[in-house]
């Protein structure tokens, strides 16, 4: 997604982008669905409840972590899922936990906010004083984004589960550090932006 995301902003035209794309995800699905592991694993989220205690069960429990959640939440501190139920529940499944206790409230905020980051992307890339701004910008965009929509795809089961963490909110703190220094070279594109400034990435 990072790569496509700076090809296409970088001007690549779309024909070529397309045809490249389809080709690499064309080959990727060849090499995943030839091994049966790989097979199950990648189709599990299609129908988890074929094999609830196997290949479906932590697409099973996520999704009950969610729907007990319903509307408000049961409370924070007050999830079930996390106490041995839900594999991964600090890290890969966090949104489950989130979905759980603050309900369907809370998961929207949740995703509002990855949202307004994306809004806020977008506008720094546009506004950036040259291209070499623009496309860091774009860049960093697109990989918070993109790897926040994979992650809560994969907890809702949207998509496979791939094993990719929530950036900002999953259990990590290289993560988060290295997260959190993009945000900072982001947000420091677009205050050059707004001053039309050279961008100082030091």
């Amino acid at each position: 997604a990072l790569v496509l995301a700076l090809l296409y902003v970088g001007g690549v035209p779309l024909m070529k982008l397309g045809a490249t794309a389809a080709l690499g995800g064309g080959m990727a699905l060849f090499l995943a669905l030839r091994k049966e592991y790989r097979r199950d694993r990648l189709l599990a989220f299609l129908d988890p409840s074929a094999d609830p205690e196997r290949i479906g069960y932590q697409i099973m429990q996520s999704l009950q972590g969610v729907a007990s959640g319903r509307l408000t939440g049961v409370g924070l501190g007050a999830s079930r899922s996390k106490w041995g139920f839900l594999p991964n529940a600090h890290t890969d499944f966090i949104f489950a936990i989130i979905g759980e206790e603050t309900g369907l409230i809370g998961a929207l905020v949740v995703v509002a906010l990855f949202v307004a980051f994306a809004v806020l992307g977008v506008r720094a890339a546009l506004h950036a004083p040259d291209r070499f701004g623009t496309l860091v910008a774009a860049g960093i965009t697109a990989w918070v984004v993109s790897q926040a929509l994979v992650n809560i795809g994969g907890v809702v089961g949207l998509l496979p589960i791939t094993g990719l963490t929530l950036p900002f909110v999953s259990f990590g703190g290289t993560s988060l550090v290295v997260t959190m220094a993009a945000t900072g070279i982001l947000l420091n594109i677009a205050r050059a932006g707004r001053a039309k400034a050279p961008i100082d990435l030091r």
